[in-house]
Protein backbone atom coordinates (compact mmCIF):
# COMPACT_ATOMS: atom_id res chain seq x y z
CA UNK A 1 0.00 0.00 0.00
CA UNK A 2 2.88 2.35 0.78
CA UNK A 3 4.21 1.86 -2.76
CA UNK A 4 0.92 3.06 -4.29
CA UNK A 5 0.95 6.47 -2.58
CA UNK A 6 3.72 7.99 -4.74
CA UNK A 7 2.11 6.54 -7.87
CA UNK A 8 -1.31 7.90 -6.90
CA UNK A 9 0.09 11.33 -6.01
CA UNK A 10 2.11 11.45 -9.23
CA UNK A 11 -0.97 10.56 -11.29
CA UNK A 12 -3.06 13.24 -9.59
CA UNK A 13 -0.34 15.84 -10.18
CA UNK A 14 -0.10 14.86 -13.86
CA UNK A 15 -3.86 15.24 -14.26
CA UNK A 16 -3.77 18.69 -12.70
CA UNK A 17 -0.95 19.82 -14.97
CA UNK A 18 -2.62 18.47 -18.11
CA UNK A 19 -6.03 19.94 -17.26
CA UNK A 20 -4.47 23.35 -16.56
CA UNK A 21 -2.88 23.53 -20.02
CA UNK A 22 -4.80 26.01 -22.18
CA UNK A 23 -6.56 24.54 -25.21
CA UNK A 24 -5.83 26.07 -28.58
CA UNK A 25 -9.06 27.06 -30.27
CA UNK A 26 -9.48 28.25 -33.83
CA UNK A 27 -12.62 29.93 -35.10
CA UNK A 28 -13.78 30.30 -38.68
CA UNK A 29 -15.36 33.75 -38.41
CA UNK A 30 -17.11 33.33 -41.77
CA UNK A 31 -19.29 30.63 -40.19
CA UNK A 32 -20.39 32.60 -37.14
CA UNK A 33 -24.08 33.49 -37.23
CA UNK A 34 -25.64 36.64 -35.85
CA UNK A 35 -27.30 34.52 -33.17
CA UNK A 36 -23.93 33.17 -32.04
CA UNK A 37 -22.49 36.69 -32.02
CA UNK A 38 -25.33 38.31 -30.09
CA UNK A 39 -25.50 35.53 -27.49
CA UNK A 40 -21.69 35.08 -27.10
CA UNK A 41 -21.98 31.41 -28.11
CA UNK A 42 -18.58 31.24 -29.82
CA UNK A 43 -16.42 33.60 -27.80
CA UNK A 44 -16.70 37.00 -26.20
CA UNK A 45 -18.27 39.46 -28.65
CA UNK A 46 -15.44 41.96 -28.04
CA UNK A 47 -12.92 39.48 -29.42
CA UNK A 48 -14.98 38.97 -32.57
CA UNK A 49 -15.65 42.71 -32.91
CA UNK A 50 -11.94 43.47 -32.67
CA UNK A 51 -11.14 40.79 -35.26
CA UNK A 52 -13.82 42.09 -37.65
CA UNK A 53 -12.57 45.65 -37.26
CA UNK A 54 -9.03 44.54 -38.01
CA UNK A 55 -10.15 42.47 -41.00
CA UNK A 56 -12.08 45.30 -42.65
CA UNK A 57 -9.45 47.89 -41.70
CA UNK A 58 -6.85 45.70 -43.40
CA UNK A 59 -8.94 45.69 -46.58
CA UNK A 60 -8.78 49.51 -46.52
CA UNK A 61 -5.08 49.66 -45.51
CA UNK A 62 -6.21 51.52 -42.41
CA UNK A 63 -3.95 51.13 -39.37
CA UNK A 64 -5.82 53.59 -37.15
CA UNK A 65 -8.47 52.57 -34.61
CA UNK A 66 -11.17 55.14 -33.97
CA UNK A 67 -12.62 53.77 -30.73
CA UNK A 68 -15.85 55.76 -30.99
CA UNK A 69 -16.39 54.59 -34.57
CA UNK A 70 -15.71 51.01 -33.50
CA UNK A 71 -18.35 51.29 -30.78
CA UNK A 72 -20.88 52.74 -33.25
CA UNK A 73 -20.13 49.94 -35.72
CA UNK A 74 -20.52 47.27 -33.04
CA UNK A 75 -23.84 48.78 -31.91
CA UNK A 76 -25.16 49.01 -35.45
CA UNK A 77 -24.14 45.43 -36.34
CA UNK A 78 -25.57 44.07 -33.09
CA UNK A 79 -28.87 45.89 -33.69
CA UNK A 80 -29.06 44.42 -37.21
CA UNK A 81 -28.10 40.94 -35.99
CA UNK A 82 -30.83 40.90 -33.36
CA UNK A 83 -33.43 40.89 -36.13
CA UNK A 84 -31.46 38.61 -38.51
CA UNK A 85 -30.35 35.80 -36.18
CA UNK A 86 -29.76 33.18 -38.89
CA UNK A 87 -27.59 35.41 -41.09
CA UNK A 88 -23.83 34.91 -41.25
CA UNK A 89 -22.16 37.62 -39.17
CA UNK A 90 -19.80 38.75 -41.94
CA UNK A 91 -22.76 39.04 -44.31
CA UNK A 92 -24.56 41.13 -41.68
CA UNK A 93 -21.52 43.41 -41.37
CA UNK A 94 -21.35 43.89 -45.13
CA UNK A 95 -25.12 44.42 -45.41
CA UNK A 96 -25.14 46.90 -42.56
CA UNK A 97 -21.97 48.80 -43.36
CA UNK A 98 -21.20 48.06 -46.98
CA UNK A 99 -18.39 46.00 -48.51
CA UNK A 100 -15.72 48.02 -46.71
CA UNK A 101 -17.17 47.33 -43.28
CA UNK A 102 -17.11 51.02 -42.45
CA UNK A 103 -19.88 53.27 -41.28
CA UNK A 104 -20.94 56.02 -43.57
CA UNK A 105 -19.86 59.41 -42.25
CA UNK A 106 -22.37 60.91 -39.88
CA UNK A 107 -24.23 63.80 -41.32
CA UNK A 108 -23.76 67.01 -39.40
CA UNK A 109 -26.91 68.44 -37.85
CA UNK A 110 -28.26 71.54 -39.42
CA UNK A 111 -27.47 74.34 -36.97
CA UNK A 112 -29.00 77.17 -38.97
CA UNK A 113 -31.36 79.41 -37.14
CA UNK A 114 -34.76 79.90 -38.56
CA UNK A 115 -34.99 83.36 -40.02
CA UNK A 116 -38.25 85.20 -39.67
Amino acid sequence: MLELKPLLLGSMFALLVVSAAPAQVTIDVSKITCDQYVLDKVTDFRTITAWLHGFYSGRRNNTVIDVQELERIADKVEEYCRSHRDMALMQAVETTLGETGRLAPRSKPNNRRDEN
